[in-house]
């Protein structure tokens, strides 16, 4: 067309007014056409092979929406990973920090009963162990006697028993 154009330019310069203006009026004419019918052209080139295209846009479209979902499942996988792990050794630690603090409290617990004259445990059992022992040692001297008791009382019943004089009564 621009060749048309710098062709028609040359001839001007060599052709009257009335033969130039509608030669170049024929030649815009036939470029508009032209313009027109490259348009149309273009737009049923579009048409036919817009639906193929539409369809594999929305063929990538599906491709990269299920990568991100991947990759952002991962993202949230990880992340529930290290908040699992941080919310074990928060939980690790409070834990230490209530054993101190129960320990803190049985020790003062115990000062204080210990002022107040309250036996310890300790001291409960060592004196059930004390018990123990004195009950064991009675039953022992217990079953002696128990079993000297008879030998007595056989021998009381061999021998008459003496009989003291009794005094009279003063009146």
């Amino acid at each position: 067309m621009v060749k048309k154009l710098k062709a028609m330019a040359d001839k001007k310069a060599g052709n009257p007014a009335g033969l130039l203006d509608n030669a170049l009026a024929q030649t815009i004419k036939d470029s508009a056409q032209q313009i027109w019918l490259a348009g149309m052209g273009a737009f049923a080139k579009a048409q036919a092979e817009g639906t193929q295209a539409f369809e594999k846009l929305i063929k990538d479209g599906l491709n990269l929406q299920k990568k991100t979902q991947g990759m952002a499942e991962d993202k949230i996988n990880e992340v529930t990973g290290k908040m699992t792990a941080m919310a074990g050794e928060v939980t690790a630690k409070a834990g230490q920090h209530w054993d101190k603090l129960e320990s803190i409290f049985e020790q003062r617990t115990a000062k204080a009963m210990g002022r107040l004259g309250v036996p310890s445990g300790k001291d409960m059992a060592e004196l059930n162990a004390r018990i123990a022992k004195l009950e064991a040692a009675l039953g022992k001297r217990g079953a002696k006697t128990a079993a000297a008791a008879p030998a007595k009382k056989a021998a009381a019943k061999k021998a008459p028993a003496k009989r003291a004089p009794r005094k009279a009564a003063a009146s």
